[in-house]
């Protein structure tokens, strides 16, 4: 049996699976988990257009995105805008 590393990217293939996706990872409120899921999402959508609508560099949304990236809050802006998406805030349960 051969077997490859999950690719996240490869299911996320509606915008109801987009949110429940980032929903899902902002749950955690790990940074670098939710940059990761950023990634996963951008590479889903085609890192090149992602990198066009955003004017950022292809190799900067790769390296800002990854498990050990951190990007700016423009990246993060950027990169929301060019998915169709906005930041949102709301009062937590706790």
């Amino acid at each position: 049996m051969e077997t490859r590393p999950f690719e996240p990217a490869n299911y996320l293939e509606t915008e109801e699976d987009i949110l429940y996706y980032l929903e899902a990872a902002m749950e955690g409120n790990d940074p670098r988990h939710i940059a990761s899921a950023l990634g996963d999402v951008a590479r889903s959508k085609g890192m090149s257009e992602i990198a066009r609508k955003s004017g950022l560099g292809r190799q900067a949304l790769y390296n800002a995105l990854s498990e050990n990236g951190n990007p700016t809050l423009d990246t993060l802006m950027a990169v929301l805008n060019a998915l169709g998406l906005q930041l949102t805030v709301r009062k937590s349960a706790a």
